[in-house]
């Protein structure tokens, strides 16, 4: 393996214009030069190559999946029940584990030490399927090879019988890239294969596949996995590598990976390039340019306290970070959904995909409010992130939305006013002077102001101790209600109010 030291000019070469280069730790001439050296590993300046933690720490057997556990017991259970289909059809989106699970398979079917449910990964038909250069195990890409040729071609390799392996197996990734001849050329050999062959497809796109393809393959489903899986996955393999790393920080990672492990692993690779062994929660949110889910919890408290001084100051800092001001909505968006879910059920884990620490700060706040109060302010979020799409000042908005959450009024629930009103009738409760009590009727209707909503007198008030009032008749009765309401309703809006002067109620 070729390398370049890096480090001052070599003593017997002073004078080379390039850095010396070391072949096994021998030093070439300097008249090699390195653009005509092949490179095929990223090289340190200790002439070793650093793995991706993608790589590193890629699953070698169906315990090592993380988040597919249903893909790993159906699969092993038809290996120990020797009912393996001759085509599988693994989808779901990137970075899940389709091909890895394919590669395992393919292990576990030409392991030396027999058809087990887990490969041992110690015989040299392991170690080559793990480093790709097994003859019998055809690893190809449905994009650069997608045309019918190229599926001429392996339909007539795999009439042959396997080197030394109990079984070729090929591995088309993308599968959906193929062309609709390709595909046409496949389908009698996909019905009907040697029973040598296997067939393992892998693609993000199910639906742009012929349904007759479909039709030959058992098709499993990978789901995305899940944050506290991701988390405690990222968590496993940060002790391994001795990275003193925060759960929050984890959280934001995996939060950033989308359902990924292999995006949340890339995304762990980039911050401990950043911040090294010792990881802080600022260097990881400024980094993946998330927002950190403090400042959420923060600007929602202040929003349900109705402080408005810190709700703006918020605001500001988010503006200074140079975050964008609608992503930032919709994360608020999440939160507040977030908050709603915890307050309205009883097991939000089952819904939310957040890790314990998010749950417990998210039961502490959502505990001092109503889930009508969250849902108001989700409304009103909900509203401002559509507004906000082709506005020219995103941040006024923003503010305007969050001012106008922080200053509702509280929800005060029905059935409160309703048990309220009921005892109002009753004449149990001393209500006080309400504003619209004071008004005087209008002119020739003979009745005084009256609460049209309660229907209560108002010379009530002042009679400590009224006497019941006689029992008046039933139509007599009717046709004051009917004129009390007509008079409530010339106070609102006359013109309506005239037009109901001319009728009278309907007697049941």
């Amino acid at each position: 393996m070729f390398s370049r030291k890096l480090h001052a000019p070599h003593p017997e070469f002073p004078d080379a214009l390039h850095p010396p280069l070391f072949l096994n730790g021998t030093l070439l001439p300097p008249d090699v030069r390195s653009d005509s050296i092949p490179v095929r590993f990223n090289l340190l300046s200790d002439g070793t190559h650093y793995e991706v933690l993608a790589r590193k720490y890629r699953p070698q057997t169906f315990s090592e999946l993380t988040g597919q556990e249903h893909v790993s017991r159906t699969l092993q259970n038809a290996i120990d029940s020797g009912r393996v289909a001759h085509a599988f059809l693994f989808t779901g989106a990137r970075g899940v584990g389709k091909t890895s699970t394919a590669r395992i398979l393919a292990k576990t079917l030409n392991c030396e030490k027999g058809v087990t449910h887990e490969p041992c990964n110690a015989c040299h038909l392991c170690l080559e399927i793990t480093k790709g250069t097994s003859t019998d195990v055809f690893e190809i890409d449905g994009a650069s090879n997608n045309g019918v040729d190229d599926v001429r071609d392996l339909r007539d390799n795999i009439k042959y019988l396997p080197s030394h392996s109990r079984y070729r197996i090929i591995i088309i990734d993308e599968v959906h890239m193929l062309s609709t001849n390709a595909f046409n050329a496949l389908l009698k050999t996909l019905e009907e294969p040697p029973e040598h062959v296997k067939f393992i497809f892998a693609t993000t796109e199910p639906h742009k596949l012929p349904v007759t393809i479909l039709s030959r393959c058992q098709r499993f489903d990978f789901k995305r996995v899940t944050l506290p899986k991701i988390v405690a996955r990222l968590r496993d393999i940060s002790d391994r590598e001795a990275v003193a790393v925060s759960d929050s920080s984890l959280a934001l990672i995996a939060r950033k990976g989308d359902g990924s492990m292999r995006d949340s692993l890339t995304a762990l690779d980039q911050v401990l390039a950043y911040c090294g062994n010792n990881v802080c929660d600022e260097d990881v949110a400024a980094l993946l340019g998330t927002v950190d889910r403090r400042l959420l919890s923060e600007i929602s408290a202040a929003v349900f306290c109705g402080d408005t001084q810190v709700v703006l100051d918020c605001v500001k800092r988010v503006d200074l970070i140079g975050y964008n001001m609608r992503q930032f909505c919709q994360e608020l968006i999440e939160h507040f959904r977030n908050l709603l879910v915890v307050r309205s059920v009883g097991k939000p884990e089952e819904i939310l995909d957040l890790a314990a620490a998010e749950l417990d700060e998210l039961r502490k706040q959502a505990g001092n409010v109503t889930a009508q109060d969250i849902h108001r302010r989700l409304t009103l979020l909900i509203k401002a992130d559509s507004e906000m799409a082709h506005a020219s000042f995103p941040r006024l908005l923003l503010e305007m939305a969050l001012l106008k959450m922080a200053l509702l009024a509280p929800v005060i629930p029905i059935q409160d006013l309703i048990d309220k009103v009921k005892a109002l009738e009753a004449g149990s409760v001393h209500t006080p002077s309400l504003p619209w009590e004071s008004q005087r009727a209008r002119p020739g209707s003979g009745q005084q102001s009256i609460d049209p909503q309660l229907n209560v007198p108002h010379h009530r008030q002042t009679l400590p101790h009224p006497a019941a009032p006689p029992a008046a008749p039933v139509g007599a009765s009717s046709h004051s209600a009917w004129s009390r309401f007509v008079t409530f309703v010339n106070d609102q809006q006359p013109s309506t109010g005239s037009i109901l002067e001319h009728g009278s109620p309907l007697k049941q």
